[in-house]
């Protein structure tokens, strides 16, 4: 029996990706439709990520899209997957992010990177100075701490409206810089390895030896992302991958579109999957049907230990993503009562 860590809790990270032929509207709204039925299947929370100048991403807005998904919803988390620090002022996002703690009390999570989410001219249109607050990514986080302490109110300048409002704070990473600060600072952390595969295990084991205590965690806290593609067969699966492979092969040759349609699995796709780059940002990738992404998520999760795992499913078709979705509810459902079965059994 395969041990997993008790009570994992499964969620979902959205681009809102937009396939070819459909509108920025129609994504949202499949955006919001996608969050409704993750919070009916029991997703623990749904998060949006920041990207600028991509024409198939619509989650540039992030906190105002988070406020749609919220209001939209009534119990499911909703945050940012996260907000890339360095694009912003401290203040604007204690701000933004105090006010949707406000409307949906308890719901609202903050997720923050410090990578610029787009190129680098598109980096410098947005901040010139962006490389400076690079640098300054642990003081900025520690700024928006203080415009959320009840503390702030006698400073010279106040997030007045983040002031004592409950959103907990996430450091975000790709390789093992972001690993160091969370512990430091004890906050949860939650690793990029939908694409950056390599350095997972290694940021993990740096979190949970460097950890401090804080009055936000006692314990470490842990969040990984996988890409999930779930069809009726496994053929089926691979079918849909496909759209996923040719985006991989646009951001890799600089020539991003919309999501392709799915076509068969090509020699020429098969060749790409095969090349060291892609081999490795696609790691984990778990493509298949519900029985063949059951077991590869279940070896993951007893690798890694993770306290929860994130769901990064972009196909094409809407109602395939929430079918895939669906699956992927069911096979931690499973995971978690076997989990639990074998340890009753064990006691007894």
């Amino acid at each position: 029996m395969t041990t997993i860590p008790k009570n994992t809790a499964y969620s979902i990270l959205e681009l809102a990706l937009i396939s070819d032929g459909s509108t920025t509207g129609e994504t949202l709204k499949n955006s919001l439709k996608l969050a409704q039925q993750a919070e009916a299947l029991g997703y623990h929370r749904f998060w949006l990520a920041e990207h600028h100048n991509a024409v198939s991403i619509a989650s540039a807005a992030t906190s105002v899209l988070i406020g749609y998904i919220a209001e939209g919803t009534k119990k499911i988390r909703v945050g940012s997957g996260g907000i890339m620090l360095p694009n912003h002022a401290s203040l604007i996002v204690a701000e933004q992010f105090g006010t949707l703690g406000t409307l949906y009390p308890n719901r609202i999570d903050l997720g923050l990177g410090r990578a610029p989410g787009t190129d680098q001219a598109t980096a410098h249109a947005i901040r010139s100075d962006r490389m400076q607050a690079v640098y300054q990514f642990p003081q900025e986080v520690s700024k928006i701490q203080q415009y959320f302490s009840p503390d702030n109110c006698t400073a010279q300048v106040r997030a007045n409206v983040a002031e004592g409002v409950k959103v907990p704070i996430y450091i975000l990473g790709s390789s093992t810089d972001s690993a160091h600060l969370a512990a430091k600072k004890g906050l949860p952390y939650a690793f990029a390895s939908h694409f950056a595969t390599m350095h997972l295990q290694e940021a993990l084991s740096i979190y949970r030896r460097e950890f401090q205590p804080s009055a936000h965690l006692k314990e470490p806290y842990v969040m990984a992302g996988v890409n999930i593609i779930i069809g009726e067969t496994d053929e089926a699966a691979e079918r849909m991958f496909t759209t996923l492979v040719r985006a991989i092969i646009g951001i890799l040759t600089n020539q991003r579109g919309y999501l392709q349609a799915p076509t068969e699995m090509t020699d020429d796709l098969k060749d790409v999957l095969r090349h060291p780059a892609v081999h490795q940002m696609l790691k984990y990738a778990f493509v298949g049907s519900k029985e063949t992404v059951k077991e590869k998520t279940a070896a993951f999760l007893a690798e890694t230990q993770v306290d929860e795992i994130i769901a990064v499913t972009n196909v094409y078709d809407a109602a395939d993503r929430i079918r895939s979705y669906q699956s992927f509810a069911e096979i931690m459902q499973e995971l978690i009562n076997e989990n639990e079965n074998s340890t009753l059994t064990m006691e007894v």
